[in-house]
């Protein structure tokens, strides 16, 4: 990370603390705080083994050892919301929201059989009786603001660099508006046309609804509901390479510590990562995503649910790595199987 990059970093933090805060929205330094708050929960920080390495110079070969910690990176900052454009994080918004719609416009607005700014609950042309449940949500994965700063303490050895960048827009639903919203080539994969393939939850007991078509479209009766499971879409694409979507896939790689990265993101998983809501109800833990709710008064969404229909989660993802010892690694002794 370059110290441009952090100057930058601290400039948006800065910038949005001398502004008034905004009803329904988050900003940057309000991402920070509360990761910081659920970081005791959600990053599950641990010794889990050994790696060895060979080390030589001009006096010779020896072998030397370095701990190998296992612990969850808050990778990404992912948001659903109704309008084009208007992300609830409130610097993403002021730069990247109003460049979004105008790509939006300009590449895809003559493409799509509906107006680009359709968004929201709306179903143009569809009978409100027969579309009371469809949803409909723009969403963006962009790189956490803590994800960058990990690497200036990397190299100690006791945290592991993320593979995101901060800030970086991984996934923007307006600039995928052909796939968001249209289905296609979504609708063909046989989890879209199977019931009970990649559900978000116990098929055919309950069920939040399916990760496929990952599309802005939701069938649900809750809204939050309907937020998670379009968050899940897009953590889903971008953890993957070579996906039918218009994204930046989340790859990387360090050169001062030997890290295993976390694998794509499947729901239900936890090893594969985990939810922490930022807004509109900060929590401090971290959880998955299509618990069942049915025993209880109030479900999932009691308590969650948004008037502007603005929702925001951190992605937490497993890591693991040490501190490179030498010019060769050897191997590794595992002591306890992480994540657990």
């Amino acid at each position: 990370m370059t110290r441009r990059s952090l100057t930058a970093i601290l400039f948006a933090a800065l910038v949005s603390m001398s502004g008034p805060g905004i009803s329904g929205m988050i900003t940057t330094p309000g991402i920070l705080a509360q990761t910081t708050a659920g970081a005791l929960s959600c990053m599950q920080w641990m010794p889990v083994g050994a790696c060895f390495w060979l080390r030589c110079s001009f006096s010779g070969c020896r072998v030397r050892t370095s701990i190998k910690v296992g612990h969850y990176n808050p990778d990404l900052v992912v948001s659903t919301y109704n309008e084009l454009g208007g992300n609830p994080w409130a610097e993403i918004r002021a730069t990247l929201g109003l460049a979004q719609k105008a790509a939006a416009r300009g590449l895809l607005g003559s493409l799509l059989p509906v107006p680009i700014d359709s968004a929201g609950n709306r179903t143009e042309g569809a009978s409100e009786h027969d579309h009371q449940n469809l949803i409909y949500r723009e969403t963006d994965a962009i790189g956490h603001p803590l994800s960058s700063l990990s690497g200036l303490v990397s190299g100690v050895g006791l945290l592991c660099p993320s593979q995101t960048r901060s800030f970086l827009p991984y996934f923007q639903s307006g600039l995928d508006a052909l796939s968001w919203r249209q289905e296609v080539p979504e609708i063909f994969y046989p989890a879209s046309l199977i019931p009970g393939l990649r559900e978000l939850g116990t098929w055919p007991l309950q069920t939040w609804g399916g990760v496929y078509p990952r599309t802005g479209w939701t069938t649900q009766a809750e809204e939050p509901k309907a937020a998670a499971i379009n968050a899940q879409r897009a953590g889903d694409i971008v953890t993957r390479t070579g996906q039918p979507h218009v994204y930046v896939p989340v790859t990387g790689s360090s050169s001062s510590m030997k890290v295993w990265p976390p694998g794509p993101l499947v729901e239900k998983d936890r090893t594969t990562g985990t939810w922490q809501m930022l807004l509109p109800k900060p929590e401090l833990s971290c959880s998955v995503f299509g618990t069942n709710d049915l025993a209880s008064l109030t479900g999932w969404g009691g308590g969650r649910v948004d008037s502007e229909g603005d929702y925001v989660w951190n992605l937490w993802r497993p890591y693991q790595c040490c501190r490179r010892r030498g010019q060769v690694f050897l191997f590794n002794i595992d002591w306890i199987n992480y994540p657990l």
